[in-house]
């Protein structure tokens, strides 16, 4: 059996491809010609050069596969030109999942976010049916996630197709080689980069787990249904306190409402459209973390086996990652 794989370069797709290879697959990689090759080096893997904006591409990638895990996305809080995200998350997505259907796939795993779903308004955690609507949710990167679902929830309806949908939640592990907004979390407390926190929460799970959730709902799911997979969930401050005693190290941080972060990040952006560097906190991020980001994976434990390490054991191996890594030099 042959799976096709997008965004293996990255962190989550990555751990994807390694649980896929684990499980005795044959596998196919669909990337771009200058894409970071750091997290596929020496494996067996095939590759396919291309692009979601390139949909011949697509045609040509899908061809003789059983099966699609679409795990790669466009995943930044901030970029200068939202279009280039809205192309890759939403258009993109089409086009390979109407690729993989036309060829005949067995099976399509496409990976969305609990970036697409509803918070619980009183902060308990939120689950598969929490509802919420377009103008409810905050940045480009979550608005293109929940456009791009429901886009695929219409192909599957229309056409039958055999897509799964995944929402994972906030991965944490090894291999976050760029690093992801929440691997940046981790590193800046490594070089005491934290001295302060907002009241927010997350929900922290082991990249691994979230791979080896897809491998579950390929194998279980139901087609058009959706599954949370997700871990813990926890408060920044208690993420940055159990980092703290990881490396050994006790800090004291000021808690800073998350008005009076708005102009600091309201300046960082502008700093960013000069410079097109990603800036630190953005008016979007420090809006979402007026909420806490709690959700529960209990369907996804209950219908498809799926199970999750406490978040410490991801924190460590993100931690141990880095240092291994040069990141911490």
């Amino acid at each position: 059996m042959k799976s096709l794989v997008t965004g293996a370069t990255g962190f989550l797709g990555s751990a994807v491809m390694l649980c896929l290879l684990k499980a005795g697959h044959d596998v196919r990689l669909l990337i771009r010609s200058n894409s970071d090759r750091r997290n596929i080096d020496n494996l067996p893997v095939e590759i396919a050069e291309g692009d979601l904006r390139d949909h011949c591409s697509l045609e040509r990638a899908v061809e003789g596969c059983d099966y699609l895990f679409h795990v790669a996305a466009d995943y930044r809080l901030w970029v200068p030109d939202p279009q280039t995200m809205y192309d890759i998350n939403v258009q993109g997505t089409k086009a390979l999942i109407i690729a993989a259907a036309n060829a005949g796939l067995k099976r399509i795993v496409y990976t969305s976010s609990v970036a697409a779903l509803g918070l619980a308004a009183n902060g308990a955690p939120a689950d598969e049916e929490t509802p919420v609507t377009l103008d409810q949710i905050q940045g480009h990167y979550k608005r293109s996630k929940y456009i791009a679902e429901q886009m695929v929830s219409d192909l599957v309806r229309q056409h039958q197709l055999p897509v799964v949908i995944v929402n994972p939640s906030t991965p944490i592990g090894p291999r976050d080689i760029r690093p992801t907004p929440t691997g940046r979390i981790v590193l800046d407390t490594l070089h005491d980069r934290m001295p302060a926190y907002v009241n927010t929460g997350l929900n922290i799970a082991h990249v691994d787990d979230i791979a080896y959730g897809h491998l579950l709902a390929c194998q279980q799911g139901k087609t058009g249904e959706r599954y949370i997979l997700g871990g813990d969930n926890m408060s920044l401050l208690e993420v940055l306190e159990t980092l703290d005693d990881i490396i050994g190290q006790r800090k004291k941080r000021i808690n800073l409402p998350t008005d009076l972060m708005l102009p600091v990040a309201w300046v960082m952006e502008q700093i960013a459209a000069v410079t097109h560097k990603e800036p630190r906190a953005t008016l979007d991020s420090i809006r979402m973390a007026k909420k806490m980001m709690f959700f529960t994976s209990d369907k996804a434990i209950r219908t498809l086996g799926y199970s999750f390490r406490p978040a410490r054991y991801a924190l460590e191996d993100a931690v141990r990652w880095y240092r291994n890594n040069g990141y911490c030099n």
